[in-house]
């Protein structure tokens, strides 16, 4: 094994992204992240003793580029001796129907299809090709839109039996990686166009920060994306376990006690109304939590619109998390 993928088992090893017995199903699309994924998992097989499947979804948004990424990875796939799934989609048809954008469509469509492979065939993890860059352009996304400190923790290194072992390194060692191996890799030519914000982000923001910064952004974004994790996981805690001391707070039965929210920091209010919320699977950002702890404060019978359908009113005592037309 070379110096990368030494690097690469070690943390396998010690975040436990896989171990024996594990069958990992490897999103594959064909640019370079998710064939360094693959190869590096490939090369760490052997010594973990896990095995190894790949999913490939074609969204058809490129026409014969798309169908070309998928007849490439199935060729990779036949080399390697390892199972292919394949599944396309109409990501623009559903997301014209589903009235989401188009790249949202595209995340549920590909998370439902991985969800659907692991329950038929038994996979026990899903390695997604997410690298530190992608992790550095996540965190200024979330930035500049305006996020809570939970925003700063970036991607998770393991979400369910999602996991992301390439998280510590950078895409410039990926490529090069691949270059020493001789693999190739295809190249969705969306990915350079600036128009959407993330590409904005990595091909405008992030490299003139560098030259400025050099080699000061990836290892500073890194050690606050592990700070804000581990502040998220002690709020975790420390909320579950005001709420089980306080049944008139249930932000998951939609119903938060007034008085109670008023002996409580605006930050515990704020993370609470937050919960309740999400609770109704209807998103969240400043504007609302700020309009919502207003509401705490302001006559009974006054109304939130919170979006997706969601009403939040103030009566008897409570703020009311519900369905519009209920």
């Amino acid at each position: 094994m070379d110096h990368l993928e030494r690097k690469f088992l070690e943390n396998l090893r010690q975040r436990q992204l896989a171990e024996a017995g594990d069958v990992v199903l490897v999103a594959v699309s064909g640019g370079a992240d998710s064939m360094a994924l693959l190869a590096l998992l490939m090369a760490s097989r052997p010594v973990v003793g896990y095995g190894i499947a790949v999913a490939h979804a074609n969204f058809g948004l490129r026409g014969e580029a798309s169908d070309g990424d998928e007849e490439f990875v199935k060729e990779v796939c036949r080399r390697l001796g390892v199972e292919c799934h394949t599944l396309r989609f109409d990501a623009r048809g559903d997301a014209e129907t589903w009235r989401r954008s188009l790249e949202e469509t595209a995340r549920m469509q590909r998370y439902g299809f991985f969800d659907e492979l692991c329950e038929a065939f038994g996979y026990t993890r899903v390695a997604t090709g997410h690298h530190a860059g992608d992790n550095a352009e996540t965190m200024l996304f979330n930035l500049f839109r305006g996020t809570s400190p939970g925003g700063f923790r970036g991607i998770r290194a393991v979400n369910g039996r999602i996991v992301r072992p390439l998280l510590p390194f950078g895409r410039e060692e990926l490529a090069a990686y691949l270059d020493s191996k001789g693999i190739t890799w295809r190249t969705d030519a969306t990915n350079l166009d600036t128009v959407h914000d993330r590409n904005f982000i990595r091909h405008r923001v992030i490299p003139v920060v560098e030259e400025r910064f050099r080699d000061k952004l990836m290892p500073s974004l890194r050690r606050m994306a592990e700070h804000a994790g581990e502040l998220d996981e002690f709020v975790e805690l420390y909320l579950t376990r005001l709420i089980r001391g306080n049944p008139l707070l249930d932000p998951e039965g939609g119903r938060l006690h007034v008085v109670t929210l008023l002996k409580l920091t605006p930050f515990e209010q704020k993370e609470l109304l937050k919960r309740a919320v999400m609770a109704k699977g209807a998103p969240v950002d400043s504007q609302l939590l700020q309009r919502l702890t207003a509401l705490i404060r302001l006559q009974p019978g006054r109304v939130v619109q919170a979006g997706r359908g969601i009403s939040v009113v103030k009566r008897d005592g409570f703020l009311v998390f519900g369905r519009r037309d209920a």
